[in-house]
């Protein structure tokens, strides 16, 4: 199996040199930068695995080189902050990161987190889903809501004719929704099923910016919200 390749960019020299060879001992392979702009032409030139950005960092901020990398590529982010109350938190998700991880962080948390990613990543489809060739809950491999349609085997998105760009995580999470059209999933359902935070919770701000973002892109009155209870993907 190949070799993960991790870019990670941190301006603190003790956390970074610290969680590289944390990371290294896990059998990753770590590109480790200390400001946004050299991050970003390390993303380029190696086109890495997964991407570990702090939010502070000099010359090219973790939000803004979030923002660079998902203009080129779906590539996982995991965006790195000081404070779990930030607003940081959701200005990185907004800009595309996947997840996110608070500082002071708990090394094998961190890899764990890494690992949950790079499953998901590897496995778009993920889920309960049927054998080859049918989508989720058995159903036949193309779903239509409307003016939308899923290809679940060729993990497709189309919108009036036009493709979708989603990246992994926007498409498992609607291919959850599209699993079971019209029921609620709570929150901490789709926590698990779609993030595989079972066993140590998550921030439900990760579900809210992503249905967000899903909205955008598939159309704002597509996913219902079902105040206390979660969300509903329109039959």
């Amino acid at each position: 199996m190949a070799e993960t390749h991790v870019l990670f960019v941190e301006d603190d020299d003790v956390i970074r040199e610290a969680t590289q060879l944390a990371l290294e001992r896990q059998g990753f392979v770590v590109t480790a930068m200390p400001d946004g702009l050299l991050g970003l032409e390390a993303f380029r030139a190696s086109r890495p695995d997964i991407a570990l950005l702090d939010v502070m960092v000099p010359g090219l901020d973790g939000v803004s080189l979030c923002r660079r990398i998902r203009d080129e590529s779906t590539v996982p982010v995991i965006m790195l902050s000081a404070r779990a109350d930030s607003i940081d938190v959701v200005l990185g998700l907004e800009a595309g990161a996947d997840d996110y991880v608070t500082k002071p962080f708990d090394g094998a948390v961190l890899v764990a987190r890494i690992r949950a990613v790079l499953r998901r990543f590897g496995h778009a489809g993920g889920g309960d889903g049927g054998g080859p060739g049918e989508g989720p809950g058995g159903q036949g491999p193309v779903l239509t809501f409307g003016d939308l349609v899923i290809d679940t085997e060729g993990m497709e998105v189309r919108k009036d004719g036009v493709p979708v760009g989603l990246t992994p995580t926007e498409m498992r999470l609607l291919l959850e929704f599209s699993s079971a059209p019209g029921t609620v999933l709570s929150r901490d359902r789709l926590l698990e099923r779609v993030w595989d935070y079972g066993g140590w919770g998550g921030d439900t701000r990760v579900v809210d910016v992503h249905v967000q973002r899903l909205r955008t892109k598939i159309g704002q009155d597509r996913i219902e919200t079902v105040r206390g209870f979660g969300y509903k993907l329109k039959g």
